[in-house]
C-alpha cells in the first residue's frame, strides 16, 4: 500500500495531495486547485483559482466572498465520487454547519480522510456525521481535545436560555454567536422549543441566514438588530426579545443600546469559566460545533484506522490518548486555523 505521505502532505499552505494536484482546505494564499471542507474563513478562502466543494459551502463562499471568489467552481454532492489525476475524491457529513463534509482521497489502495471540523451531536441545520468505512488513515480536529472538554446536552443549555427569558421578561438577551452556523443553530434550536417570537439579528448575519433558508432550515421571524433611530421609544422595542450578533459585537457600545441587555455567549469555550467572567458574560452557553473529548475519543474507535493524525487544537493530549490504546498517530502542527469560535 502507498504511503500516506505520499498522497497527503502537510505543507505551510495546508495538506497537499502531489499525484492529484490539489489541496485540502489551503489556509495561506491563493492556489491553483482547492477541496473545501466547509465555509468557515479559516477554512474557506477566495482567490483560488478551481473551487470544489458541496453546494452548500460554495453558496456560503459566495455569500460572504461575492460570485466570482474562484475562477471555477465544482460542486459535489455527498457520496459522489469524483477523479482528479487518477485520485478518487468523495464527500460525507461532518456534521459541523451546512454543507460542512468529510474529504476522502483514494489512490492506489490507500484510503484518507480529512475530516476538516466536526461534531456528533444532532444539528437541526446540518447533515449529520457518518463515519467513512475502510477508513486506513483518519485526520481529525482537536479543537476540545482534552479531558476537562465534555459538553453537556444541547437542549439543556437551550434551556437555559429559554428559562432566563422567561425569568427576565424585561431584558434584552444579547446572545454572542459566531456569524455562520452556530447563530443559525441557536435560531433553530429556539424555534425548536417554541419560541416563535421575532429573533433581531446583526447585520453580519443576514445573508447566511438567507442561504439556511435557501437550503430548507427554516429560521423563523428575523429583524434586523439596526438601531438608528435611538430614541426610547425604539429601543424599548427590543425589550424581552433575543438579539444575536458576533461576540465581538457586545465588547464595545453596540449592546449597551439595547435596554437592560444579559449577554450571552454561546460556545464550548463556555465551559471555562474564567472565561465566561473575564468576557463579562453572564449567560454563558456552552454549545460547541466541534466534537467533545469523549466525541473525540468514540470517533477514532468507531473509525478505527490504521493511524490517526491530529490537525490542529489540543493535538498532542489526542496523539498521546491514541498511543497509550495502541494506535499509530502523529500531530501535523498545521497553522492557521481558527479555534476560539468553538
Amino acid at each position: 500500500m502507498l504511503r500516506p505521505d505520499l498522497l497527503l502532505q502537510p505543507t505551510p499552505k495546508g495538506l497537499y495531495c502531489p499525484p492529484g494536484d490539489f489541496y485540502l482546505d489551503p489556509v495561506r494564499g491563493a492556489v491553483d486547485r482547492a477541496v473545501i471542507s466547509h465555509g468557515h474563513s479559516d477554512h474557506a478562502r477566495g482567490g483560488h483559482g478551481a473551487v470544489l466543494s458541496h453546494p452548500h459551502t460554495l453558496a456560503i463562499m459566495a455569500a460572504r466572498y461575492g460570485a466570482n471568489f474562484a475562477k471555477s467552481t465544482q460542486a459535489l454532492e455527498y457520496g459522489e465520487v469524483i477523479d482528479i489525476n487518477g485520485v478518487s475524491v468523495w464527500l460525507t457529513p461532518a456534521g459541523h454547519i451546512l454543507g460542512s463534509a468529510q474529504i476522502t482521497v483514494e489512490y492506489k489502495g490507500l484510503r484518507m480522510t480529512f475530516t476538516g471540523d466536526y461534531k456528533r451531536r444532532a444539528d437541526p441545520t446540518c447533515a449529520t456525521f457518518e463515519p467513512v468505512d475502510g477508513t486506513h488513515v483518519f485526520i481529525s480536529e482537536a479543537t476540545f481535545g482534552l479531558p476537562v472538554f465534555r459538553h453537556p446536552p444541547t437542549e439543556h443549555e437551550v434551556g437555559k436560555l429559554l428559562q432566563s427569558l422567561a425569568d427576565f421578561p424585561d431584558r434584552t438577551h444579547c446572545i454572542g454567536a459566531y456569524s455562520l452556523g452556530k447563530a443559525q443553530r441557536i435560531i433553530r434550536h429556539l424555534r425548536l422549543a417554541g419560541h416563535d417570537a421575532p429573533i433581531y439579528i446583526h447585520g453580519s448575519l443576514e445573508k447566511l441566514c438567507a442561504v439556511y433558508e435557501a437550503a430548507g432550515v427554516p429560521m423563523g421571524d428575523l429583524r434586523p438588530a439596526t438601531i438608528d433611530d435611538t430614541s426610547k421609544a425604539a429601543r424599548e422595542a427590543y425589550r424581552g426579545h433575543v438579539v444575536i450578533a458576533p461576540p465581538g459585537s457586545f465588547e464595545g457600545k453596540w449592546s449597551h443600546r439595547f435596554p437592560d441587555p444579559l449577554v450571552g455567549f454561546a460556545s464550548g469555550w463556555m465551559s471555562v469559566r474564567q472565561r465566561a467572567k473575564a468576557s463579562g458574560v453572564e449567560l454563558p452557553l456552552i454549545i460547541s460545533d466541534h466534537a467533545d473529548w469523549d466525541e473525540l475519543t468514540d470517533t477514532v474507535r468507531e473509525v478505527d484506522p490504521h493511524e490517526l493524525w491530529v490537525t490542529y487544537g489540543r493535538e498532542d493530549a489526542l496523539v498521546r490518548w491514541a498511543e497509550l490504546e495502541g494506535r499509530r498517530a502523529r500531530p501535523l502542527r498545521l497553522v492557521g486555523y481558527d479555534e476560539e469560535a468553538g
